[in-house]
């Protein structure tokens, strides 16, 4: 394949190639830590094989259905199928492979192309080149494979040295797959993650509704936000009971504020006669991460937030199919002041992690860097999705690196809901990181026995630490 040079990724510089090279080798073999992901614990539980090979890594990843949808490919003919249940426009996997290969020029030179190639090669062994007249033997050659015991999923989280692998789950969730998986021996921790994010959102339309469902999972009524902390606390701690390490919240606003009681629970009443409006809900989110904050203190969960992004900006897509199709739009977002609530409530405390992620570029060096620099309990997450390509992890260090260092990020998280591309993100990244090393080391800022030190850092230990997983 064009895109599989052992040499890729890296500088042409000869010299900075080298040590590239050097420190690639150091760290390309060592185990998976992936804190932060959504693969579906029911797919490991089940260990069903995998249906086809659209199924597996057509349909269900974002990043390929977005750049579909932007030339004008209807996600209908990708397999999607609509929320009101009406069968998708197309449901053959061989034409639906077709259609992808038939447009596999749009993702040149993007990090998904780089992730597919990968995928093709290294995981199911193809060697053909993929275009509109390969299609169909690739197709076949992947479907065979997916036949085999070798391509369950158990046999390929233990193929991919994943040593640790969490997936975000609802504070709804009933963690009945978490279960079987712990009584599983599997060599390989899956452990959940709490988000609680559909709780926060009083404004939403099935907020009553989430409600009800985390009533059912937690067995108690929640006619009061009291009676909301109490159920939080209880899900954190069953939670933490299945080996879950962190929780993980996404807000458009990265807002901290510290309400009364009596105002918490004036905005809970709002919500429950459904008179809440976004300004009542930004309130809310913003003072609910105070107490998430809280408690992470009182139970060691890291807490992981995501800004700087709005959800589902297409309105017809997200009616049509629900979120997660892709809809995502980077915004601008302000850390500094927002922050400093909880920061200066919470940011000391030893046993407090905070991992604070963004789509905001221009915040990195201006605002995000000084602040981990700073404050004892955060730490900056790695570029997220848009932004984990080469050139966006390569603006990631630069501009972070000088002011935090790398001590004060928590290493590489891969946010995939895509099982087979885990170990093509993090071979990715891990090239990335052994380049911008070398470029370090050839210019003499470092030498090569603290960048071996550091490449294996950002590959492992780094995401190791963060995440309270050692």
């Amino acid at each position: 394949m064009t895109g599989h040079h052992e040499d890729r990724y890296f500088d042409s510089d000869p010299v900075i190639r080298r040590h590239a090279r050097a420190l690639y080798e150091e760290t390309r073999a060592l185990p998976i830590v992936s804190p932060h992901g959504h693969v579906d614990a029911a797919v490991l539980a089940r260990n069903e094989a995998f249906v086809d090979p659209a199924s597996l890594i057509i349909t269900p990843d974002h990043y390929i259905l977005r750049m579909l949808y932007s030339r004008g490919i209807p996600l209908e003919s990708m397999g999607v199928v609509p929320l009101d249940g009406a069968p998708p426009a197309e449901h053959d996997p061989r034409r639906i492979w077709q259609t992808f290969a038939d447009n596999w020029r749009l993702f040149r030179a993007t990090p998904t192309r780089a992730w597919l190639e990968y995928e093709l090669r290294d995981v199911f062994g193809v060697e053909r080149e993929l275009d509109s007249d390969s299609a169909q033997p690739v197709y076949d050659e992947i479907a065979e494979k997916l036949g085999s015991p070798e391509f369950r999923p158990q046999a390929l989280l233990e193929r991919f040295n994943i040593e640790v692998l969490a997936t975000t789950d609802a504070a709804t969730d009933s963690l009945e797959h978490h279960r079987a998986l712990g009584a599983m021996n599997l060599g390989s921790r899956v452990v959940p993650t709490f988000r609680p994010d559909a709780l926060f959102q009083i404004a939403a339309p099935g907020w009553r509704e989430e409600v009800a469902r985390l009533e059912r999972v937690s067995g108690g009524s929640i006619g009061s936000y009291d009676d909301l902390m109490k159920s939080l606390a209880r899900r954190r701690a069953e939670f933490r009971a299945m080996g879950a390490t962190a929780t993980d919240h996404g807000v458009l606003s990265p807002q901290t504020e510290r309400l009364a009681d009596s105002e918490a629970e004036s905005l809970f009443d709002k919500a429950h006669r459904g008179e809440a409006s976004e300004d009542d809900q930004s309130r809310f989110e913003a003072h609910l991460l105070m107490e998430m904050a809280r408690m992470s203190v009182d139970d060691g969960l890291v807490m992981q937030l995501h800004a700087g992004a709005m959800r589902d900006h297409n309105d017809m897509v997200r009616r049509r199919f629900g979120p997660h199709r892709g809809g995502d739009i980077p915004v601008a977002a302000e850390f500094t002041r927002n922050l400093r609530p909880l920061l200066n409530e919470y940011g000391h405390e030893p046993q407090f992690h905070f991992i604070v992620f963004t789509l905001d570029e221009s915040t990195y060096s201006r605002e995000l860097a000084p602040l981990a620099g700073h404050y004892p309990a955060m730490l900056l997450g790695a570029p997220w999705w848009f932004h984990d390509s080469v050139e966006g992890m390569m603006r990631f260090r630069r501009q972070v690196t000088e002011t935090a260092g790398i001590e004060n990020t928590a290493g590489f998280t891969d946010d995939t809901r895509a099982f087979c591309s885990i170990p093509a993100r993090h071979d990715l990244a891990r090239r990335v990181d052994a380049n911008y090393l070398a470029g370090l080391v050839a210019r003499h800022v470092i030498g090569m026995n603290d960048a071996s030190d550091m490449a294996r850092d950002l590959a492992y230990g780094l995401a190791k630490r963060a995440y309270k997983l050692t």
